[in-house]
């Protein structure tokens, strides 16, 4: 793991967040909490994460020689266990606390962190749940999404179904051209509302459930919109059964092979709280 060669902002004191935001989210399995990072924290931890990122890529291919999945975006994983200067971000007691309160729970557990760098024309990402990919026995799982740089909807704004959360795994479906037709059918459907920010500058947080259905529209810009993502879970959260070959390969890649029925507590899994 790369050494820590910055003095970096501490991120471990608490920021109170609203009963209306925790109801809001409830509710519609989304919200925002702006300047969650200050200017000055995020610009700190803003070049050491794209470095790392650009480093640990592994993408080579030109856009237009990848598939759905690949023209959405650069992603880059577990940084954490790379390097030192982004572990201090990801283990951020401040960003933790958020994730507890809006799930309700007294502690959450890393699953993993996320690089997302859409670049310039980079194509969109298709409707999803995250979920279908977590084998974990849980509903207590929040994905914290977290512009490095300002964008706007011209880049690739992260869009939700208000409320579909609420109707748990909804298909047996990977993120493809075929998750994004019949999601689409499916949120028209139910009349769900589409929600989207219209910006987000660096250092604001959009947090949603793992059953939250969202897309993300094609970056349009001449920017990359530069994305660093951490998954939650709740610190008791056991492991559930795969039900499909991508869940097979997080309870591999993610939880270590641990056994399903036993606590999602392995080493790539600590506690935060």
């Amino acid at each position: 793991m790369e050494t820590n060669e910055y003095k970096l902002p501490e991120l471990d004191d608490f920021k109170t967040i609203s009963r209306e935001q925790i109801e809001e989210f409830r509710e519609n399995g989304h919200t925002i909490t702006r300047g969650l990072l200050s200017p000055e924290e995020i610009a700190a931890y803003h070049s050491l994460i794209k470095k790392s990122a650009l480093k640990y890529n592994t993408e080579e291919r030109k856009i237009e020689d990848r598939d759905t999945y690949g023209k959405a975006f650069l992603q880059i994983m577990n940084l954490w266990r790379k390097d030192e200067n982004v572990k201090k971000i990801v283990m951020s007691k401040r960003l933790a606390k958020v994730a507890a309160d809006l799930l309700g729970v007294e502690n959450v557990r890393i699953y993993h962190d996320q690089a997302l760098f859409k670049e310039p024309g980079g194509g969109p990402t298709p409707w999803h749940q995250d979920q279908y990919y977590w084998p974990v026995a849980t509903d207590k799982t929040i994905t914290m999404w977290m512009p490095l740089v300002d964008i706007d909807v011209h880049m690739g704004m992260l869009t939700f179904a208000s409320g579909s959360q609420k109707k748990g795994s909804v298909f047996n479906y990977e993120i493809s051209d075929e998750s994004e037709s019949e999601f689409d059918k499916y949120v028209h459907e139910n009349n769900f509302e589409i929600s989207r920010a219209k910006t987000m500058n660096a250092g604001d947080a959009s947090w949603h459930t793992g059953f939250t259905i969202h897309n993300a529209p094609a970056n349009k810009s001449n920017t990359m919109r530069e994305v660093f993502t951490i998954i939650y879970i709740a610190g008791n959260a056991r492991i559930s059964l795969p039900k499909n070959k991508w869940q097979e390969d997080d309870l591999k890649t993610w939880l270590m092979n641990k056994k399903p029925g036993s606590f999602a507590d392995s080493e790539l899994n600590p506690l935060v709280l």
